[in-house]
């Protein structure tokens, strides 16, 4: 319906626009025809209708043949003048017509969504919608293809959908520029389709995010809606639709540098498993206790303050608003001047973070800090992805980018949705992290830089899987990862989550029996995923997988060893 409906707009439009000089053409030539039949030539006889038509022609076109037997007469030959002449001024008013339909803002925008909506159709693998393409959403997008996973953009700055196009992107990134919070923008973007498997809200508004989710739930129930936010009164409207992810840039950052000061295992699995630069699991992260200066009391500021506070953190804070600090205890009104951060013991802090809105004004509390105390841990927001050079000459022992930390969290939620269930339980049982954990990952997985995936036992992913366990053999969590030639060797993947239904079962062992519609959160090398769901298609890999026997492929081998055993062939 949509793509007939963009396909009409461009047409209504076009004949619109191209109406009357089309008329104008065609009475010209009718006018020429016409006359020209009727004027008598030398021999007296005048020129048939084809003939005119020939003649108008190559001549109202001003390419000239010329070929016609008979030479003009005087009449013919002023006749023909008149048309040249009639015929040139009817096709540059034509031409122009053209042009300013193709200019045409309201024709461009038809062509545009007529092609979006073709570009989509032809997507057949699982996709996601993401609505808006800033900071994070170009980070998301570089992400999932990446993952060779497939997004549809759709942003009101054109501006920005030009610059995807220029992307050099492993799939397709189909991009319409439009607001999202059109119903038919949405349908436009495949919302409706059951590949469509949820939407991604990053835009500017939080208003509009909340009534992109409104329609989504609405058009698509089933669909994964995931949404940034950072304002509170959203947050739980959004939660009150059901089935909604929040993700605030500001509590995660918060919260990860919480699990740093007091936590650093669990903080560096965090950041390894989301690929931060240079993180290891040999290696762990950590930052000292004391005293930390917070510079900026805005809304990063004060989620700081508060979830620090908890953990027993002892802060001084400096912001130029006074009336911001009423409820902190060591305030300091004032910019992080040199004198400012002298007041607030910064020869002795372990550490400072500036958090402040301006990344100009961040950088140059760094430098002043450094050489104030060369010995204090720097933490640094920065604000604009276009200042990155910058951020990194700065040698900041911590960067934080909202854009880059949302697309992060975002990419996790959408790759395996499994993830925050087991980074809950290894927060609130530290041991299983230290003992199982990380020894595991370790040994199997290693240091590199690992790719977080899940596993469904289903018909899409692992049909060759199902078809074995529905002759009732078993297969268990070992096989899934077997070498395809070397059963005995297995791939360096190791299943973190395994959910059957409503049971949730953390580092599942080698021993567990599959069953028909698990998720397995899995975490291995780069390669390995289209590895094992290579395998699980391939019958005959599945059963040399789960019994250790190569079956006979083919009738011929299958008939031979069906003499062997004993057994029939049909």
């Amino acid at each position: 319906m949509a793509k007939g409906s963009d396909l009409d707009r461009v047409t209504s439009i076009v004949l619109r626009e191209i109406r009357t000089p089309l008329a104008v053409l065609v009475c010209i030539y009718a006018l020429g025809v016409g006359v020209m039949v009727l004027i008598p030539g030398i021999d007296g006889e005048p020129m048939g209708v084809f003939h005119a038509f020939y003649f108008m022609t190559y001549t109202a076109t001003t390419t000239g043949f010329g070929e016609l037997p008979h030479a003009f007469s005087d009449p013919q030959r002023m006749w023909a003048t008149v048309c040249l002449y009639l015929s040139v001024v009817a096709w540059i008013y034509a031409i122009g017509a053209i042009i300013r339909v193709v200019q045409n803002p309201h024709f461009r925008l038809a062509v545009a969504q007529a092609r979006f909506s073709r570009a989509v159709a032809r997507i057949n693998e699982p996709f996601f919608i993401v609505c808006g393409f800033g900071d994070t959403g170009s980070l998301l997008a570089r992400g999932l293809s990446d993952r060779h996973m497939t997004a549809v953009i759709i942003d009101t700055d054109i501006e920005r959908i030009k610059a995807l196009a220029l992307r050099d992107y492993t799939v397709l990134m189909p991009g319409l520029e439009g607001d999202a919070s059109v119903p038919k923008n949405l349908q436009d973007a495949g919302l409706a389709r059951q590949n469509c498997k949820g939407v991604v809200l990053l835009t500017g508004d939080e208003d509009v995010n909340l009534k992109i989710a409104v329609m989504v739930r609405l058009l698509n129930p089933a669909a994964m809606v995931v949404c940034r936010s950072v304002n509170r009164t959203h947050d739980e409207e959004l939660r009150g639709l059901g089935s909604v992810v929040v993700v605030d840039p500001f509590e995660s950052w918060a919260r990860e540098l919480g699990l740093a000061l007091h936590k650093p295992s669990l903080h560096t699995l965090d950041e390894w498993l989301v690929g931060a630069r240079g993180v290891t699991l040999e290696r762990l992260i950590s930052h000292p206790q004391g005293t930390w200066i917070l510079c900026g009391y805005g809304q990063l500021g004060k989620t700081l303050y508060r979830t620090l506070g908890k953990l027993g953190v002892n802060m001084v804070v400096i912001d130029p608003n006074a009336d911001n600090l009423s409820e902190v205890e060591n305030a300091i009104p004032g910019l992080a001047t040199r004198v400012n951060l002298q007041q607030a013991g910064v020869e002795n802090a372990a550490g400072i973070v500036a958090a402040t809105n301006s990344d100009a004004d961040n950088l140059a509390i760094l430098l002043t800090v450094r050489n104030l105390n060369a010995k204090a841990h720097l933490i640094v927001r920065q604000n604009n992805h276009e200042n990155e050079l910058a951020f990194n000459a700065a040698s900041a022992d911590l960067i934080m980018q909202p854009s880059l930390v949302t697309a992060r969290r975002i990419l996790l939620q959408l790759i395996s949705p499994l993830i925050q269930d087991w980074l809950d339980y290894l927060e609130a049982n530290p041991e299983f992290l230290h003992d199982q954990c990380f020894p595991r990952l370790r040994q199997d997985v290693g240091s590199v830089k690992p790719a977080l995936w899940t596993l469904h036992i289903d018909t899409r992913t692992a049909p060759a899987a199902l078809e074995y366990m529905a002759r009732g053999c078993e297969l268990r969590m070992l096989d899934l990862f077997r070498n395809g030639r070397e059963r005995d060797q297995r791939t360096a993947c190791v299943p973190l989550v395994l959910r059957r239904g409503s049971t949730v079962t953390m580092l599942p062992e080698d021993k567990v029996l599959i069953a028909p519609g698990d998720e397995v959160l899995m975490c291995s090398r780069r390669g390995v995923e289209q590895y094992v769901k290579t395998n699980l298609s391939n019958v005959y890999n599945v059963e040399y997988l789960a019994s250790g026997v190569a079956p006979a492929r083919g009738f011929v081998m299958a008939w031979l060893a069906g003499l062997k055993s004993g057994t029939t062939v049909r």
